[in-house]
């Protein structure tokens, strides 16, 4: 079966139905459709895009998280996004290559650590989801959501002296602060495509401004 012949609302809905309905408040699927949005915007500053593959990714491309949730971070989303989007995939009969393409760009969206030694994008559509992804991940919708985040297991509201080369995931100092200083403010440094880069500079910039007082506020500075 090609792309084009698939019901592409009907594919939309079962994978909400299917994969988004038990998950946390900061990945639930409208972070999945704003990140749909973003890899549309940025395909159009692009050449050679197979857009099709792109827009399945991106309704996928977290489909295990909350499997990771649930591991309390021990297993690696897009691992396992990858496995069951390809299931998914064969059950609507896609032809191996484009699955091999979709599978790639969820094995490849997560924000690259030393813990899951995560691969890096290869290809244009994959590279596209990863910036959609981590653009999503930072500005005000990326702090909204580093706090939902925290709230759901259980991390403080703000600790302005927190040392976060002590700290862990999944604790009560797993707060949105330091999601910020451990991964978020690394993020505009990590973009491939040029409209990412230049999408990311304000929300950026916004966020360090938002930490920035929400430290003050807190030492009662202002």
């Amino acid at each position: 079966m090609s792309l084009c012949k698939m019901d592409f609302t009907k594919v939309k809905e079962e994978i909400k139905r299917q994969y988004y309905t038990d998950v946390d408040g900061s990945h639930t699927f409208d972070h999945i459709e704003r990140v749909y949005n973003l890899c549309v915007l940025i395909a159009k500053t692009e050449e050679n895009i197979d857009n099709n593959v792109l827009g399945l990714a991106a309704l996928l491309h977290d489909i295990g998280r909350k499997y990771e949730g649930e591991s309390r971070g021990k297993l690696n989303h897009a691992e396992k996004g990858a496995v069951l989007a390809q299931e998914f995939l064969e059950g609507y009969g896609l032809e191996k290559q484009k699955i091999d393409s979709i599978t790639h760009c969820i094995k490849s969206h997560r924000f690259r650590n030393n813990i899951y030694q995560d691969i890096s994008p290869q290809t244009i559509e994959a590279k596209i989801l990863f910036d959609a992804d981590k653009l999503d991940a930072i500005g005000a919708v990326g702090i909204g959501r580093a706090f939902l985040f925290a709230g759901k297991i259980g991390a403080k509201l703000h600790d302005p002296n927190i040392d976060i080369n002590n700290t862990k995931e999944y604790t009560e100092e797993d707060t949105a602060y330091r999601e910020f200083a451990v991964k978020l403010s690394k993020i505009e440094d990590k973009l491939y495509t040029k409209k990412g880069r230049k999408l990311a500079e304000n929300r950026h910039k916004f966020m360090v401004d938002f930490f920035d007082r929400l430290n003050r506020e807190v030492n009662g500075e202002i």
